[in-house]
């Protein structure tokens, strides 16, 4: 007897974790899986084999006009997370001897436009924030600690919350992220600064507020609880604001701000993707569109025309002399 559509989305989310796939990004796949689900419901198809090309061409056209709670439509990374996320079901379908081929394998994603970063905090903005904290007070070495740890070592604000006390060794100079995006640990250089400040929270404030033996987590809030993700980010866009810094972002601009310093100070791509904790570089690669005044700065100092070399006259040049004498292209234009 065949199985229903929805007890296969089932069965594929039993798959991917018993393959170990974070619990968060698992409930974003079976959401877009589900979405389908009921949109082949309402159109009286309950089993998989029903779903053809035509179908999923229809169902993607569906996406591009679907508009959200505030009448937004989705934006085009949205339709090609979901259909990636359809289209690898799929796969799984016809690997596990459900459907006899794949309707999905020739299915194409939309294009997705070129992500810009946002505005990226300089290191001058940084410095500006970390001095904010009251580090005479508990919270406030708590929270220079953490800034600093964000901002040393560009680590994601789940993977911070995440961290437990074992994970800093202070003789190498690193902290062991265990189980980052896409379940894999790394091991990242923390520095020297902010190695001091994890030693005096350490001493002076974590061993204060902890209050189960138990509960190893690095940050603790002040009733020795593990510090939430959320509260995590309501701090990070706390301090940013107190700096006057108008631009957004809050525990990812310090992820932002450190990978492009070391970026425009020199270091390889594959460094800061090791850092970064990035699967490919293709991804660490949106850092090298970042700072157009790096590449301002770069372009002044290497290009033989960036500097005013010659006098220029208003109207010291013809029509004739300005187009080369004629009318023809240069043939290397294109170029």
């Amino acid at each position: 007897m065949a199985r229903s559509l929805l007890a296969l989305v089932q069965a594929y989310s039993v798959h991917r974790r018993v393959l170990g796939r974070h619990p968060a990004n698992e409930k974003a796949v079976v959401s877009d899986l589900n979405r389908l689900v009921v949109w082949c419901a309402e159109r009286g198809i309950a089993d998989p084999g029903e779903i053809t090309r035509p179908v999923l061409e229809r169902y993607q056209r569906h996406l591009y006009f679907t508009r959200k709670p505030n009448g937004q439509p989705l934006s085009a990374g949205s339709q090609a997370r979901a259909l990636a996320r359809i289209k690898a079901w799929f796969r799984w379908l016809v690997r596990a001897a459900h459907i006899a081929s794949n309707p999905a394998a020739d299915l194409e994603l939309p294009s997705v436009p070129y992500r810009q970063l946002p505005q990226v905090l300089s290191p001058a903005e940084i410095e500006s924030i970390l001095v904010l904290p009251d580090v005479d007070t508990a919270e406030g070495l708590r929270d220079r600690a953490l800034l600093e740890v964000l901002y040393a070592t560009g680590i994601r604000r789940r993977e911070l919350t995440q961290l437990v006390v074992g994970d800093v060794d202070p003789g190498r100079g690193t902290l062991f992220v265990r189980q980052g995006k896409g379940r894999k640990d790394r091991v990242v250089p923390v520095g020297e600064r902010a190695l001091a400040w994890l030693d005096r929270y350490l001493d002076e404030v974590r061993s204060a507020w902890s209050v189960d033996p138990e509960n190893r987590r690095l940050f603790l809030t002040r009733s020795g609880s593990e510090m939430p993700v959320d509260s995590l980010t309501e701090l990070a866009r706390r301090y940013v604001k107190r700096a006057g810094i108008d631009k957004p972002g809050a525990c990812h601009a310090f992820r932002h701000a450190a990978a492009t310093a070391m970026l425009e100070n020199g270091a390889d791509l594959r460094y800061i993707q090791a850092l970064l904790g990035h699967s490919t570089v293709k991804t660490t690669e949106i850092y090298t569109h970042v700072s157009i005044e790096a590449l301002k700065a770069v372009h002044a100092a290497t290009h033989p025309g960036a500097k005013l070399g010659l006098t220029v006259v208003g109207s010291g040049l013809s029509e004739k002399s300005c187009k080369g004498g004629n009318n023809k292209r240069d043939k290397d234009d294109e170029s």
